[in-house]
């Protein structure tokens, strides 16, 4: 009897630590490394943070002497992937006139680290890259802006004196001009 307790009891303890090795990969990619609050994607020698919309939301309000560009944009989006060499090429231009690039990927997470981490290796993206997950959208997206429908790409562009969203993919020397106009 004793051997069937002890025999049972090993078989339930390995059958448990089996189980916990099947972690959801999903579940493991939004909570690889913790740092107090903050998620962190880290993947193929980069480090990307993920944030749900309230952890996101100070960056769209820095009151200071910078001009913000914030683009949301996604890999799986043409007009996105097309406009972001415009927004590399002001980020490397203008760092040194208070202008800081942020860019939103908003794809999915099983996307991460088969999609997004790949394509910011190969564009070698300079810019800082957050990943905004949080599904409630239509929570959230009024918050960015209360006319922005939620397409993408979609382009916040503000300093302290000036705050406009651009709900349309640029070329480089329409997004120059837009950018002169908070100057």
């Amino acid at each position: 009897m004793v051997r069937v307790v002890i025999c049972f009891l090993l078989a339930v303890t390995l059958g448990c630590k089996q189980k916990s090795q099947k972690i959801d990969e999903t579940a493991k990619l939004r909570s690889i490394a913790k740092k107090d609050t903050t998620r962190l994607l880290e993947s193929d020698g980069l480090t990307i943070e993920i944030f749900d919309f309230d952890e996101l939301e100070p960056q769209l309000y820095q009151e200071n002497d910078t001009t913000y560009i914030i683009n949301f944009w996604a890999t799986w989006c043409a007009p996105c992937v097309k406009e972001l060499p415009y927004f590399e090429k002001i980020n490397a231009e203008q760092k040194e006139e208070n202008v800081k690039v942020i860019l939103v990927s908003l794809d999915m997470p099983k996307m991460w680290k088969t999609q997004l981490i790949p394509f910011i290796k190969k564009k070698n993206i300079r810019s800082k890259v957050l990943i905004l997950d949080d599904p409630k959208q239509n929570t959230w997206i009024p918050k960015v802006d209360a006319n922005w429908s939620g397409g993408i790409p979609a382009t916040l562009i503000y300093n302290n004196d000036k705050r406009i969203l651009y709900e349309k993919s640029f070329e480089y020397d329409e997004l120059i001009r837009e950018l002169n106009t908070f100057k």
